[in-house]
């Protein structure tokens, strides 16, 4: 029997957060099932009994514990499987700037980059309808905004977080990844520390594999 389920779906880069965390600390004793978000099975009332807000992903153990919300599973899958994606709790100073990073990311990033995504891919390629344009631009200029900081954040560290590579850097991946497919790659690609950073997460090997896994499911998905 796999130690628990992971409740997603190919697409979601919440959802790829967590298998990407998975991937790094070489974690496959799992069950992966897909909750088709187009036909709404997100809506059920089985999922809402594991995930009140109807959202993925979401971690359950065959006795029970239930946990969502995408960060909260890859900080708990990191600490209960010792996966070196955190700081030690021993380094006060160092969990502190991860939580930190951490905080930055939800504060300034994930917004205006969820919108981005939103509105060119979820809309435009999976619900087919066209796409806000103001909210796009608004959502960009918010992002040249942030990366204008963490380009000088990243000139003086390798990882959003400090020295190391962290459970930080995969919650930018996924979404990163969707920025450059909506066609705003050049937030990344026209920072010299932040492209530098980015060339750094991808060069691992299980990010590479994980993104490249991924890539040819969705390509399917949304040919069929």
């Amino acid at each position: 029997m796999p130690a628990f389920t992971l409740y997603g779906f190919h697409g979601s880069t919440m959802t790829n957060r967590v298998r990407m965390t998975l991937a790094e600390g070489g974690f496959t004793d799992y069950e992966f099932v897909v909750v088709n978000l187009p036909k709404g099975e997100q809506r059920s009332k089985d999922h809402l009994e594991r995930h009140p807000w109807g959202r993925v992903p979401v971690l359950q153990y065959p006795g029970g514990f239930t946990l969502y919300e995408s960060q909260a599973i890859c900080k708990y899958l990191a600490t209960k499987y010792s996966f070196p994606l955190l700081p030690p709790q021993s380094d006060v100073e160092g969990t502190a700037l991860f939580e930190q990073a951490t905080s930055v990311e939800r504060s300034y990033f994930s917004s205006p980059a969820g919108n981005i995504a939103f509105e060119n891919f979820v809309k435009v390629r999976m619900l087919k309808l066209p796409p806000d344009e103001k909210v796009i631009s608004d959502s960009v200029k918010s992002l040249n905004d942030f990366f204008d900081v963490a380009e000088d954040i990243l000139s003086k560290n390798e990882y959003m977080a400090g020295k190391a590579f962290s459970l930080v850097d995969i919650y930018y991946i996924p979404v990163i990844h969707r920025l450059i497919d909506c066609g705003v790659g050049d937030l990344i690609t026209s920072r010299k520390a932040v492209s530098a950073w980015w060339d750094r997460c991808n060069s691992r090997p299980a990010i590479k594999a994980s993104v490249a896994a991924e890539k040819e499911t969705l390509a399917a998905m949304l040919k069929g």
